[in-house]
């Protein structure tokens, strides 16, 4: 009679076969994630054929979406509504060239990019997702905040749009800096050097300004105030 495998054995050969399964499961889910998208920019394209050969009015386009709709809906099932579609439509638009589309990002992606007017923007938000791994949940999020449109204060025009084609790329140390502040209501230009004490003595105008505008009930007793705690002292605007 052979020798019993040990429990240690049993474990590695697990984790093992685990791991090729976690893998072919990855592949299979990516290789459908990229067969939707392509399939959902070629109906886009043929929906935007048919329009081209069509009448131009508007209503044409909105009787084919609603009819296209029903009759996919009916064989295919859901996916197809309308606003779908029309989804479909305006990513063939946004991405005339298939082989411009990217396979690490999900048809959620493609679908919260299309609410990015600006193509730059667009094209920013598109390199930073696939070059950070954002989650449809942190993509969003991003877009929600204008990191895009806060990024753009803090650099010139070109360096925009080629961080646009790129990506957020940290060559320097103002560049781990994702969310610089808008500082001008402090009176200080935003692409203007500054010392910290300027930051202060602005900030602490303008909270001057405020607080005698609510006028009783409020007051400023200092511009650095002395607080101490458990012996140490500090100064506190």
């Amino acid at each position: 009679m052979g020798e019993v495998t040990s429990s240690q054995e049993i474990h590695g050969i697990y984790q093992q076969i685990r791991e090729v399964l976690i893998q072919a499961r990855s592949r299979a889910l990516q290789a459908v994630n990229t067969e939707m998208v392509a399939c959902y920019w070629q109906i886009g394209r043929l929906i935007v054929e048919a329009e081209q050969r069509g009448e131009t009015r508007a209503a044409y386009g909105k009787g084919l979406i609603k009819a296209l709709s029903k009759r996919l809906t009916d064989e295919f099932g859901r996916g197809f509504h309308q606003r779908n579609l029309w989804f479909m439509r305006n990513f063939y638009l946004a991405y005339p060239k298939v082989n411009a589309l990217s396979s690490e990002l999900s048809w959620t992606h493609y679908r919260l990019l299309l609410r990015v007017e600006k193509s730059e923007a667009r094209a920013f938000y598109e390199a930073e997702a696939v070059n950070s791994r954002w989650s449809t949940r942190e993509l969003e999020r991003q877009i929600n905040s204008l990191l895009s449109e806060r990024l753009a204060l803090s650099r010139d025009k070109a360096g925009v749009l080629e961080l646009a084609k790129k990506g957020h790329e940290i060559q320097q140390p103002t560049d781990l800096v994702k969310d610089p502040y808008v500082l001008e209501f402090t009176g200080i230009k935003q692409n203007e050097r500054f010392l910290e004490k300027d930051l202060e003595t602005a900030l602490i105008d303008k909270l001057r300004q405020f607080l005698l505008e609510l006028g009783k009930g409020f007051a400023f007793m200092a511009r650095q105030q002395r607080i101490t705690l458990d012996g140490r002292h500090f100064l506190s605007i």
